[in-house]
């Protein structure tokens, strides 16, 4: 199959913290600082590994730069506008999940926050801030 050009598959995750008594605030979510280009705040979440499930990549991604175990609930959408990555042509499957802990940044993770969908921090990368609007919204 020389000669063909694929997009690139992605997870990223939006991830819903469970307090103590196993209650979900669905409006604050988890958000990394990347330390990487593209910079800004972003969901948890990465490129998909060679022989990976999509659900399998969004768990090990949300550990990996959350240091979070998170339990998914539900695939949200798939996103997939050519031009949503600057690094080239990625299609992403956004998955909802929830987690008790405190998050903690690693692997491509500057600093980690826990911010309210109504009030986030600036800049948002990729097409994050949409799919964060979409989520708000319940579009999907």
């Amino acid at each position: 199959m020389t000669g063909y050009r694929n997009p690139v598959p992605t997870v990223d995750i939006i991830i819903l913290l469970e307090d103590e008594n196993g209650n979900v605030r669905s409006d604050e979510i988890v958000l990394i600082k990347r330390k990487n280009p593209p910079y800004g705040w972003a969901l948890p979440g990465g490129f998909v590994d060679y022989g990976e499930t999509l659900e399998q990549a969004a768990v090990r991604e949300a550990k990996e730069e959350t240091s979070l175990d998170v339990t998914l609930l539900k695939q949200f959408h798939t996103y997939s506008d050519p031009s949503r990555d600057p690094r080239g042509h990625t299609i992403t499957t956004v998955y909802i999940a929830k987690a008790k802990g405190t998050p903690h940044a690693q692997d491509d993770a500057r600093e980690i926050g826990i911010f309210n969908i109504k009030n986030l921090p600036q800049p948002i990368a990729f097409d994050h801030a949409s799919i964060i609007k979409d989520y708000e919204n319940r579009k999907y």
